[in-house]
């Protein structure tokens, strides 16, 4: 089954989990609400990372394949933690900084949650949409769960040091707005590797593992949410303004 010709009772279960978080970050922005055009365009934006993303995987797995045994320990470490997590959150990554970085819009610290969040929400309704059509609505279950909210989380770890680095910048550290866009790529990178390498192992260690990490990274998510919300401020030229 396709995308396209999937039941729209499928592609409902795919798209629903992801919207109703969308919904939830976006009524946390307090300050400031964004602009539905630029919400909408971040979401695209997700949808076309896919693609890059699927573009850097393909390659990198053929890199992988031509120079180390395949299923080992040190293929699936380099697999996930460096092709899968890299392609996949540098590819949002590059396009969220290309949408909002310079946008007039991007003038509260919680703005890089919201922005963030939008393009891996974009990313994975979209890749849910395709888990789904193919693999029915079991699959739609299991990920509403996990891998939506997952990359959500991901989101609100690249968003936090995102909206760091905008605030740095305001203040003119260069040096820090700089050090914290790094932050904001590698930290997420980091979960979604552990995250892919842990779900490939079946054992029941490996699971208690992977179930302890989930719950801990999407606690962390969503306090980092309440507090960023909360705490948030206005940047200008001078650093803040309250």
């Amino acid at each position: 089954m396709s995308v396209f010709t999937a039941n729209p009772i499928l592609i409902a279960s795919a798209v629903i989990p992801a919207v109703i978080l969308l919904i939830r970050v976006e009524r946390a922005d307090r300050l400031e609400k964004e602009s539905r055009g630029l919400l909408l365009s971040l979401v695209l934006f997700g949808v076309f990372s896919t693609a890059i993303a699927t573009l850097g995987e393909r390659l990198g797995i053929a890199l992988l394949d031509a120079f180390f045994q395949k299923e080992s320990v040190l293929y699936n470490f380099l697999l996930y933690f460096v092709v899968v997590a890299l392609s996949e959150e540098g590819a949002k990554y590059v396009l969220l900084k290309r949408r909002t970085w310079r946008n007039p819009e991007f003038n509260c610290q919680f703005d890089g949650v919201v922005y963030s969040v939008f393009v891996s929400l974009g990313f994975a309704l979209w890749e849910n949409i395709g888990y789904v059509a193919y693999y029915g609505l079991t699959t739609a279950l299991v990920r509403a769960v996990t891998a939506v909210p997952g990359h959500a989380c991901f989101g609100v770890f690249m968003g936090t040091w995102y909206g760091l680095a905008k605030r740095r910048q305001g203040a003119g550290d260069l040096a820090g707005a700089a050090k914290f866009r790094r932050t904001a790529l590698i930290v997420p990178m980091l979960l979604h590797g552990f995250y892919d390498f842990c779900a490939t192992y079946q054992d029941s260690v490996m699971g208690l593992v992977f179930l302890v990490f989930v719950i801990a990274m999407f606690v962390t998510a969503n306090r980092l949410v309440k507090r960023m919300s909360a705490n948030d401020a206005y940047i200008d030229r001078n650093g803040f303004r309250n």
